[in-house]
């Protein structure tokens, strides 16, 4: 979901919302400013009602919700994502995590600390060896492959798997698991 894009300050019912839109409104902003500025910031954005589907009220509820859901339900819903990338990606997670008891009983050791645009970490556990990359950036970022992850297998990726090489590229927001068993 993204956030509700709504067109006017009526739609918003947060009262952080609404009571820094008047103070914004008294430091003299004008009223369209204030208005990007709420709709930029409000907690309103993060609590509009889950979009299940794209009939009336995006699914959520038939009676009236505390708050009117997104202008994207029609296209981003439950219903929608259930067979795209993002849903099958979560589930492949979570069967990793019941499948292999590293991911969540592993130790936890920070990797990569010097790459402002690279989270990594390891986890070890009887044995086995984790590492996970995540590039949060819309840019490419290359990457020396630690030593002990070089001969293993991607376990999950949100791009197509390749093979692990001593040097990789991780694409614009790509996560990356390579397990050595």
């Amino acid at each position: 979901m993204v956030d509700p894009n709504y067109d006017s300050m009526e739609d918003y019912v947060d009262v952080e919302s609404l009571n820094a839109y008047q103070s914004l409104l008294a430091e003299g902003q004008s009223p369209e400013s204030a208005f990007r500025i709420i709709k930029a910031k409000s907690r309103d954005n993060s609590r509009t009602p889950m979009q299940w589907d794209d009939s009336v009220n995006a699914g959520f509820t038939t009676g009236t919700p505390w708050l009117k859901a997104g202008k994207s339900y029609p296209l981003i819903n439950v219903e929608n994502e259930i067979k795209g990338p993002i849903f099958t990606f979560y589930q492949k997670l979570i069967a990793l995590r019941k499948e292999l008891p590293i991911i969540a009983e592993g130790s936890y050791q920070p990797a990569y600390e010097d790459s402002p645009q690279v989270y990594a970490f390891e986890r070890e556990w009887q044995g086995q060896k984790l590492l996970v990359l995540n590039n949060f950036y819309a840019d490419p970022i290359t990457l020396d492959i630690l030593p002990d992850y070089q001969n293993g297998q991607v376990l999950i990726s949100n791009y197509e798997e390749t093979a692990v090489a001593a040097t990789m590229t991780l694409k614009p927001y790509e996560t990356l698991a390579i397990l050595v068993k």
